[in-house]
């Protein structure tokens, strides 16, 4: 039962938003062989302003064993 939780910057389109969550889930499917009916995809938009609090911090530094492909940026520069 894989479940995508995509952070990013605010200001996307909905139809963006849908694409995206789309070919997350065609990806996760055709890698891991499981039905469409056992993916999900949330999005959380988060403003560039709170971006290395709420999302660099916690979830990338702070769960760096848990990344598979990291970031080329640094958010303090």
């Amino acid at each position: 039962m894989p479940h995508i939780v995509l952070k990013m910057a605010a200001g996307r389109t909905e139809a963006m938003k849908h694409a995206v969550a789309e070919n997350l889930t065609k990806a996760v499917i055709e890698t891991l062989g499981v039905d469409e009916s056992s993916v999900s995809v949330a999005i959380e938009e988060v403003a560039m302003s709170d971006w290395a609090g709420k999302v660099y911090v916690p979830d990338i530094q702070g769960k760096s064993d848990t990344i598979y492909k990291k970031p080329g940026y640094d958010p303090f520069r």
